[in-house]
């Protein structure tokens, strides 16, 4: 295995597969026994968050006869509840994570994810971010598990009639460690020498009453419903107790994709906008996912605002008969108009099965009716060994391709592949992967590798060749750092792998062996870790014959194939941001770039020319792309300014030579190529300023003609700040287009026929008292003293004049989006380029494909995005270093 360039001590080990998950706003979550602990990659070392499984308490779902005990469908129930009282002690206070599972970005009220997590007591909960708390431990936003309790008691169960496997934890079974169920012949042992004083606690609560009443016969007691006790509840039959236990008994859940907004879809708000979703798949013992769909918010805030309680059931798939044990999404969007979304599922019996959905039916939904998936395919095992894995991928090479690998108890790995068009499925290969359990299953680079682990301690990659599958070694150099010296190398099993967002980390969470630590410190501390992985320069072919555009001379320290892995693979990444459905998130990128840049600078420089040649379209002269960034689309440029000024123009000191930046060894001590990047990095902000500018005015000489006032409704972007954005024009008038300079004529003329139309005026104001703002002057927050534009970043006072002199003058940040000063309280922070932002940038900034000869086209009903304006990354609350935040760079 190679060698992880950082890694993380955890406090409690791992005790289900796929302990790990990687979010789209780069956290990693690791579930660890009681506790879910998420960390940031870029600081391994820093702050952490900490999620605390809360005990929880059975649901009141019925009462049974004393001797309904004895059924089997009732034996594993009987021997969770009926234990020593050590035993119960443990089990109730410290419930174990069995899944946990990211949402899609934006899903959270402060535009992160939300997490849920799956206990062993079967409660689904979510959480998020304590954004505004200002602690370490996440706060739960939703119970999944009572919400479909109270649907269930809403329908009298009639749902939950399905069929009951009479089998213990069955990934328990497959796992040598942390198992706390018993084997069957042992659980029938046990239940056989105490069922005599084998009680359930709702038969315990009713034993007073059961004294005063007459004897009822079992045949009457298993055909009717009495109703005993308080008269809440109801006397019903063995089966019925363990059917509705069964499904009220969650083991794993998964989100999907955000699912597309397609015309006439999406998910209406009360304000006419139009909010993305995901669906949340729940999985439990009777075999049944309910689906629960939870759309965005409709504002985002990181002010005390209530969070969203707002999921609604919208299915219950009967996918199999036995217990659900993998959960795995897919998305398929070939058909814009008719995107289909994906499932598969695996079953302990070693059976999967591949669903399919129209997106729209899900979207449009409004109340639980049959479910929408429909079956594709089942993939039935011949040896029965439990699908502990699945992974589904839509391949990046061929659209209509899609790829399923299933990871079972016995180690092997299977993949097919359908042509979903034609529905037509393939058995592409397998293999006997790994020696037990296959704990993690992950597809990388657009399904062109396959990750595995097992709880052998290994981790594989494999790709596809001529209907096999073939191992490939992972790389083996890591670049510019050195493996982790503190931690140590005495591990005896993995339980879960994540890729990075961009695919060039891999996270990997191993158990340490207490026979191999030293048992005096080390066995007392060491549970497990979480290992970070260069995946960049991943082989992707068996035989390449690419040659390397550069001269492999030059970089002696790293093998050709890899250097050639790690050019194509970053290339690779940075491609992937070209969909505008999600916010930047680049971490992997830069930091496998400045990586590079300590010990390999010119490679750098190399790949980075290399896509400035493909985003711009000219040579790697930087003059020409000066010339020629209004043709780029804004997504590039937010690209191009987080790698010129987190990469090229970054400060990194040499190691004590002469103190000078790491910038002059890079590009050859040129320092006209300095100045170029600057240059570019400067342009290509001012270019984006122009846009967001000529767009605001175009959207408010389009709200004063109109007569619906449109803009005025809450949700919906209004332009802020037109006067400083107007000065800011004037102070740039030799650099910005002269098509905003006739939008700012406009403007200005046009506020002065607006300003002396009273009625007019009167319906701004009330609509929208923004709109009737023009404030050139502003004053400090601080000692209210004029505050004159000299700057859109920032500013500074005047001060107050009094008989010593002028008062302290006081330094302020200015809004990014609107210019305006910032506001005391919270506002948006960028950690890219440390600006700040009191509103939200408005939706079509980030759909530009050029600078457009008509700011009307680029309209639409979008709510703003929380992203930067300047960098595309998303924007959060700045939060103390003792807290934990997301790191998007």
């Amino acid at each position: 295995m190679s060698l992880s360039f950082q890694s993380s001590i955890l406090v409690a080990s791992p005790s289900y597969p796929n302990s790990v998950a990687w979010s789209e706003e780069n956290l990693v979550a690791v579930a660890s026994g009681h506790i879910v602990t998420i960390l940031n990659p870029a600081k391994p070392f820093g702050s952490r968050g900490l999620i605390t499984v809360p005990p929880g308490k059975p649901f009141p779902i019925g009462l049974i006869d004393r001797k309904g005990l004895l059924s089997g469908c009732m034996l594993h129930i009987a021997l969770s509840r009926d234990s020593s009282p050590q035993e119960k002690l443990n089990r109730e206070n410290r419930p174990c994570v069995r899944s946990i599972s990211w949402s899609p970005i934006g899903v959270a009220s402060n535009s992160g994810c939300l997490l849920a997590v799956c206990t062993t007591e079967g409660h689904v909960r979510l959480y998020r971010m304590p954004f505004r708390e200002f602690s370490a431990e996440w706060v739960e936003v939703m119970d999944i598990s009572k919400m479909l309790y109270s649907y269930l008691t809403s329908t009298d169960f009639q749902a939950a009639s399905f069929r009951v496997s009479e089998v213990a934890d069955p990934t328990q079974a497959c796992l040598d460690e942390g198992d706390d169920d018993l084997p069957i012949s042992i659980m029938r042992k046990e239940l056989k020498r105490r069922r005599l004083n084998a009680t359930v606690m709702e038969v315990k609560a009713c034993s007073q009453k059961e004294k005063n009443t007459s004897t009822v016969t079992r045949s009457k007691a298993m055909s009717s419903k009495k109703v005993v006790g308080d008269g809440s509840q109801s006397l019903i039959t063995a089966e019925e107790y363990a059917s509705r236990n069964a499904m009220l008994s969650s083991l794993i859940v998964a989100w999907s994709p955000c699912l597309p907004q397609t015309s006439g879809g999406g998910i209406s708000t009360a304000n006419g906008l139009i909010s993305g979703c995901s669906v949340l798949a729940v999985g439990g013992k009777s075999g049944v996912i309910s689906l629960w769909r939870m759309h965005k918010p409709e504002s985002y805030s990181i002010m005390k605002c209530p969070d969203s309680d707002k999921a609604l059931l919208v299915g219950l798939l009967e996918a199999h008969d036995t217990w659900i044990t993998t959960i795995s999404w897919g998305l398929f969007n070939s058909d814009a108009s008719n995107p289909l979304l994906l499932l598969a599922t695996g079953c302990s019996n070693g059976s999967v099965k591949i669903w399919h959905a129209c997106c729209r039916r899900l979207v449009e939904s409004s109340e639980l009716s049959d479910s929408p998936f429909s079956l594709l395919k089942e993939v039935k095992a011949a040896d029965f060994a439990m699908a502990t894995m699945v992974s589904l991928t839509v391949s990046g090479q061929s659209p209509n391709k899609m790829l399923l690998a299933i990871g079972k108890g016995s180690g092997s790995i299977e993949v097919w592949t359908c042509d979903i068009l034609v529905r037509r499925f393939e058995k592409a290969g397998s293999c006997d992967a790994h020696n037990h359990v296959v704990t993690g299953l992950a597809w990388a680079f657009d399904g062109r590798c396959l990750y595995s682990c097992s709880q052998d301690d290994s981790t594989r990659c494999w790709i596809l060749h001529e209907n096999s599958l073939c191992e490939v070694p992972i790389p083996s150099n890591t670049p510019g750092v050195e493996s982790s010296a503190d931690v140590p190398d005495a591990f005896c099993s993995s339980f879960g792998l994540a890729v990075s967002p961009g695919n060039l980390v891999m996270a990997v969470v191993r158990a340490f062996s207490t026979e191999r630590l030293n048992q005096m410190y080390e066995a007392r501390a060491l549970k497990a870790a979480v290992e970070f992985l260069w995946i960049g320069g991943q082989q992707l072919e068996i035989s390449s014959t690419a040659c390397p555009d550069f001269d492999i001379k030059v970089f002696p320290d790293f093998p050709e194939k890899e250097l050639i892995s790690w050019e194509n693979n970053i290339l690779w990444s940075l491609n992937q941001h070209e969909p505008l459905d999600k916010p930047l998130v680049v971490w992997d990128v830069v930091a496998a770039l400045l990586a590079f840049k300590q010990s390999i600078p010119k490679y750098v420089k190399h790949i980075i020319l290399k896509w400035l040649r493909s985003s711009v379209g000219v040579s790697a002269n930087l003059s020409e792309a000066i010339k020629c960034l209004s043709g780029i689309s804004s997504r590039k440029l937010q690209v191009l300014n987080i790698i010129s000024k987190l990469v090229v123009l970054k400060k990194v000191e040499t190691d004590k030579v002469d103190g000078k930046s790491q910038l002059l060894e890079v590009f050859g001590s040129v320092e006209d190529e300095k100045l170029d990047w600057t240059q570019l990095h400067s342009n290509s902000e001012m270019e984006l300023r122009d846009r967001l500018v000529g767009y605001s005015f175009t959207f408010f000489l389009g709200v004063a003609s109109a007569s619906d006032g449109k803009g005025s409704k809450p949700g919906y972007w209004a332009p802020v700040g037109t006067a400083q954005m107007k000065q800011w024009v004037a102070l740039h008038c030799k650099d910005v287009k002269n098509h905003l300079k006739l939008l700012a004529d406009e403007y200005s003329s046009g506020y002065v026929d607006i300003a002396d139309s009273d009625s007019l005026c009167l319906l701004f104001c009330s609509q929208r008292p923004s709109f009737c703002e023009y404030v050139e002057e502003e004053e400090c927050s601080f000692c209210s003293a004029s505050v004159p534009f000299d700057s859109p970043d920032s500013a500074v006072c005047q001060g107050v004049k009094c008989d010593t002199g002028n008062s302290p003058r006081h330094k302020l940040f200015r809004c990014a989006v609107s210019m305006r000063i910032c506001p005391l309280v919270p506002v948006w922070h960028c950690m890219c380029c440390q600006r700040w932002a009191s509103i939200l940038a408005p939706s079509p900034l980030f759909k530009m494909s050029g600078y457009p000869s008509d700011f009307k086209s680029n309209t639409d009903d979008e709510p703003p995005k929380p992203w930067c304006p300047l960098c595309g990354i998303p924007l959060k609350r700045s939060l103390p270093e003792f807290l934990l935040s997301p790191s998007f760079v």
